[in-house]
C-alpha cells in the first residue's frame, strides 16, 4: 500500500514546515531551558531584529506551538510559554541534538556536557 495514496501531507513534511523559518528553533530552545521574554530570545543573536521576532512569535503561536502570557497588572509585561503541542517537541529535538553531539567534532568532556544539559532540558 502505498501511503502517499492515503494522505495529502506526509506529517514528517508537516512539523519540518514548522521549523522552516530560522529562528523558531532556536527560540523552542530557549523556552526550554527557561526564556520567556522578548529580550531573553534576542540574547546572543545580534542579527535577530525585533520585527522579525515578532513576526516568528505570532507564527508560533498562530500554529500552537506558544502561547502569551500577559500580566493582568502590567499590561507590558509579557511572557510566552511553550503550549502541549510547543512541549511534546522535546523528544524531537533532544533526538537531533544527541545525533549532532554523537557526530560532532566535541571532546569527549564537551559531548558529556552537551548530553547533561539537552537531558536536564529537553527531557
Amino acid at each position: 500500500m502505498k501511503i502517499t495514496k492515503h494522505i495529502k501531507t506526509c506529517p514528517i513534511e508537516l512539523v519540518v514546515d514548522l521549523f522552516r523559518k530560522k529562528w523558531v528553533i532556536h527560540i523552542i530552545r530557549d523556552l526550554f531551558y527557561g526564556k520567556t521574554r522578548f529580550n531573553e530570545f534576542k540574547e546572543g543573536k545580534p542579527e535577530l531584529s525585533n520585527k522579525v521576532l515578532s513576526n516568528c512569535l505570532k507564527d508560533m503561536e498562530d500554529n500552537g506551538l506558544i502561547h502569551r502570557v500577559v500580566d493582568k497588572f502590567d499590561k507590558r509585561d509579557i511572557r510566552y510559554k511553550l503550549t502541549d503541542k510547543g512541549k511534546s517537541l522535546n523528544k524531537v529535538l533532544y533526538e537531533i541534538a544527541m545525533l549532532t553531539v554523537e557526530s560532532g567534532n566535541y571532546s569527549d568532556k564537551l559531548k558529556d556536557e552537551l548530553k547533561i544539559s539537552f537531558r536536564e532540558n529537553l527531557l
